[in-house]
C-alpha cells in the first residue's frame, strides 16, 4: 500500500476504509473486512459520531492495533462550541477505547464561530486527545475563513464528496487544498448506488480500461481518485472480498492515456454554485 503526507501530518495509506453504514450489516463480517483491511495496509479508518455504531465496530476491529490505526472521527456541527467540541471528542475516545484519535474532523460548516471550534481543537491537541485536526465538506470560501482563524499549516485535511462522475471539488478546492498543503480525502468515491453501469457509454470505457490492466473498475476509480500526491480516498467495505479490492488500487498506477480516457468519459461538469455533498 502506498502512503503519502498526509497534511503537515505523516504518511497515511492512500486507501483507507470507510465506515458509513457500517453498523447496519453483520457486525462480526464488518469486523473481519476491517481487520482485513488493515492487514493490507488500510490503515487510515475514517468515523464520526453521526455514523451510529460504528465506532463500536471499529474499536472491536483495532483490539491490540490501535498502533497501526491512523483513526479519524468527526464532530457534529452541532455539537461543534468549544465545550461541546471537546465534549464529543471524549464522547468519541470512550466509544473507540482508545486514549486519542489521530485527527478529528468537523463534519461540516454549521452556526458555531469557526474559532470556537478551532479552539477546541487546539485544547485537545494540548491535552494529547487529539494528534491533529481538519474539516469536512468545506468549500475554498469556508476554508479561507478557517485559514484566517487558524493560522498557516495547521489544517490537516478536507474530507469532500469526489466520484467519477462527480468532479466538481477539481474546479477549485483541490488546487487551494494542494497550495496550502491540505490533503484531500474522497468519501463515497464509489458514488452512493450509483457506481457506472458496465454497459453505459463511460461504464465501458472504465471497463476497457480494467481488462488492459487486469484490475477491476472500481480499483480503476481508485486509481484515478488518488493519481494526486495530495489525494487520498476511503472507501467502504463490509466484507473481506471488498477489503482486498479496495486494497490493490493503493498499488494501481493509471497511464497518463488511461486518465486522459477518463477525463472525457466523465466530464468534471461547470463549477458549481455550491459544494455537492451527502
Amino acid at each position: 500500500m502506498r502512503q503519502r503526507k498526509f497534511g503537515s501530518v505523516g504518511d497515511v495509506s492512500v486507501i483507507g476504509q470507510g465506515t458509513w453504514y457500517i453498523d447496519r450489516g453483520d457486525r462480526q463480517s464488518a469486523v473481519a473486512a476491517l481487520r482485513h483491511g488493515l492487514d493490507l495496509g488500510m490503515t487510515h479508518i475514517d468515523t464520526a459520531e453521526m455514523y451510529g455504531d460504528a465506532e463500536p465496530v471499529i474499536a472491536e476491529a483495532i483490539v491490540a492495533r490501535r498502533d497501526e490505526v491512523f483513526l479519524v472521527s468527526k464532530v457534529l456541527p452541532s455539537n461543534a462550541s468549544r465545550r461541546g467540541t471537546i465534549t464529543a471528542c471524549e464522547r468519541s475516545l470512550s466509544r473507540l477505547k482508545t486514549d486519542h484519535l489521530d485527527c478529528y474532523l468537523l463534519h461540516w460548516r454549521g452556526s458555531y464561530p469557526l474559532a470556537d471550534t478551532v479552539a477546541a481543537f487546539e485544547e485537545l491537541v494540548r491535552a494529547g486527545k487529539i494528534k491533529s485536526w481538519g474539516v469536512s465538506n468545506f468549500d475554498v470560501d469556508d476554508l479561507e475563513e478557517l485559514k484566517a482563524v487558524s493560522g498557516e499549516g495547521n489544517i490537516a485535511c478536507n474530507q469532500v464528496l469526489y466520484h467519477l462522475q462527480e468532479r466538481a471539488i477539481e474546479h477549485a478546492v483541490i488546487p487551494w487544498c494542494k497550495q496550502n498543503g491540505i490533503a484531500v480525502v474522497a468519501y463515497s468515491p464509489f458514488g452512493h448506488n450509483d457506481f457506472p453501469h458496465p454497459r453505459s457509454g463511460s461504464g465501458k470505457i472504465l471497463q476497457k480500461i480494467a481488462d488492459a490492466r487486469g484490475v477491476t473498475p472500481r480499483q480503476v476509480a481508485l486509481g484515478f481518485l488518488t493519481r494526486d500526491q495530495s489525494l487520498f480516498a476511503i472507501p467502504k467495505a463490509a466484507s473481506l472480498e471488498h477489503a482486498a479490492d479496495n486494497a490493490a488500487a493503493g498499488q494501481l498506477n493509471l497511464s497518463d492515456s488511461d486518465l486522459a480516457a477518463l477525463d472525457n468519459a466523465f466530464p468534471r461538469g461547470p463549477k458549481p454554485t455550491s459544494l455537492p455533498m451527502l
